[in-house]
């Protein structure tokens, strides 16, 4: 079957799945990948085989880049030593420990190659965490923790990685790993944050929203080319941009560059994401057949991923559950007090929130493509990589699937909806008094140096209001469904106006009386107003 068949059938099958997956109540990378196996098994279906280089090297900087933008800096920096715990500290202890254990089933591997192996199927994967925690809306907090980790532990995993890797070729000290891996992250924070201010202030010059949303294309390989070149990690370097550029884009850039940029990438994040996890599951027949007539057997390697991957899943709750502990008794014996304007969903974790983070530990494509990675001459290649891939799908599905129970077991304190519908509003609140400090100075010009008429400047008093006042509109608990609030009654008043508003259009467009250009500017009237009013339900205004 020619290779745009394939993707195209590709691109219906996540599409499908996407809008199956919420019915079902299960995360969609699930089904995907159960879908790929299911596909690889059926005879007559060539093996697939996707090289490790494309998926560390074209697909992880975008997906990465993609995360990055959207997980605020200042929840990183919040929780900075929770992130730096898991996506490093844990990662090496992960790696240290199960390649030991894999050190002592291989008689044939060296130390550096089974902890090689042990970096590759010690970072997480967040998607699927993330999509499930979402939906059943774990603590906004605990979720920018577990956004934090799958962005920085791919950086350390792929460090350690190619440390142990050289060391296979040659003695390696302890100290020239750190050493090593010092360099990497501070080098790549550099790389990175040079490559997000140049592109920034690039894209701050660009008026139109197309040319900046196709430079944002280039920033993660900008970003990663130049780290990889120099001996740091592309990875973390991708991050550090995506970060700031999250961060500063909402000054500098424009708002329909913003809008523009934010659709594009949430829709190429979403083909990736999904692609990535198909692709997974048709690999499967492919590694099965590597391993065929070799000293170790399927089953064995199989057997040694669920034996690694019942390793990783204690080492997580041992590493992450005793800290958790320490800090709820030391926060029941001294209560901390309440943070002036924090945030609806920043509530402590607890006991609780130390069960869902321990338990949110899947693993997924990055482990498979690093581990494809592997030197070639490696003792027992084949069956580590089927390994990892053991590790992958037994920790996405069983931990995947079973992650609503856990969180809905644990108790957990979650972000409510209504709480976060008042924090909105109040939010919106402070915008208009900061709007409204402005409207009433005396001093008060437009750009160009005109003084605005009195009428104009009620008028635009009187429309923050309005929005203010639908705002808390929402936050009523007990809304008539048969009379809804007014703010509702003016969206769904207004989007069927809108709706009569562009039959008359598409009429005018058929008689010819009005020129091509004017009718397009018509449409792109209506469609803004229209895709306003269509993601501003449940949000007021």
């Amino acid at each position: 079957m020619r290779n745009e068949i394939v993707a195209i059938i590709g691109v219906i099958v996540i599409v499908g799945v996407s809008l199956l997956a919420p019915k079902l109540r299960i995360a969609a990378p699930i089904i995907l990948v159960l879908i790929g196996v299911g596909i690889s098994i059926i005879p007559g279906v060539q093996p697939v085989h996707v090289p490790s280089a494309l998926i560390l090297t074209v697909v992880l900087p975008p997906l990465l880049y993609a995360s990055a933008i959207n997980l605020p800096l200042i929840d990183f920096r919040r929780n900075i030593g929770s992130i730096t715990g898991l996506s490093v500290a844990l990662v090496f202890v992960s790696a240290f420990g199960t390649g030991l254990l894999l050190f002592s089933l291989f008689p044939e591997l060296s130390l550096a190659s089974a902890i090689a192996l042990g970096a590759v199927i010690s970072p997480t994967d967040a998607v699927a965490a993330t999509s499930i925690g979402k939906r059943l809306g774990l603590p906004h907090r605990l979720s920018a923790v577990i956004e934090g980790e799958s962005l920085v532990n791919d950086a350390s995993a792929l460090v350690l990685l190619r440390s142990a890797v050289a060391a296979t070729a040659g003695a390696v000290s302890l100290w020239q790993v750190a050493g090593s891996f010092v360099y990497s992250v501070v080098v790549a924070a550099v790389v990175g944050a040079l490559v997000g201010a140049v592109t920034i202030l690039v894209r701050s010059k660009l008026s139109d929203p197309v040319l900046t949303t196709a430079v944002s294309f280039a920033v993660p390989f900008l970003a990663y080319v130049p780290a990889e070149s120099v001996g740091a990690s592309g990875v973390l370097s991708v991050v550090a941009a995506g970060l700031m550029t999250g961060h500063f884009g909402a000054k500098y850039f424009t708002a329909p560059s913003r809008i523009s940029e934010r659709l594009t990438w949430r829709t190429l994040q979403f083909l990736l994401e999904n692609a990535v996890f198909l692709i997974m599951g048709l690999q499967l027949k492919d590694l099965v057949e590597q391993v065929v007539d070799k000293h170790l057997s399927v089953e064995q390697a199989i057997y040694f991923g669920l034996l690694a991957t019942g390793l990783l899943i204690i080492v997580r709750f041992v590493f992450v559950m005793p800290p958790t502990l320490i800090s709820a008794w030391r926060r029941k014996r001294h209560p901390p007090p309440t943070r002036p304007g924090a945030m609806a969903g920043d509530v402590p974790t607890g006991v609780a929130g130390g069960v869902v983070l321990s338990w949110s530990g899947m693993r997924g494509v990055v482990t498979l493509a690093a581990a494809q990675s592997l030197p070639e001459d490696t003792p027992y290649r084949p069956q580590l990589i089927l390994i990892a891939f053991t590790v992958a799908i037994v920790t996405l599905i069983v931990q995947g699937s079973t992650l609503p129970f856990v969180i809905k077991l644990s108790g957990i304190q979650r972000a409510r909806a209504a709480d976060e519908k008042v924090e909105f509003a109040s939010l919106v609140d402070r915008l208009q008094e900061a709007g409204r400090g402005l409207l009433e100075n005396p001093e008060l010009v437009l750009p160009g140096g005109a003084v605005p008429d009195l009428g104009v400047v009620e008028r635009v008093k009187r429309d923050a209001k309005l929005r203010s006042q639908s705002a808390w509109e929402v936050t009523s608990l007990a809304e008539d469904e048969t009379n809804p609030a007014p703010h509702e009654q003016y969206r769904e008043l207004r989007l069927e106006v809108i709706r009569v508003e562009r039959e008359t259009l598409l009429d005018e467009r058929d008689r010819g009386e009005f020129s091509s250009h004017t009718l397009t500017r018509a449409h792109e009237m209506l469609d803004l107003e229209e895709s306003r009013l269509v993601q501003s339900e449940g949000l007021g205004g």
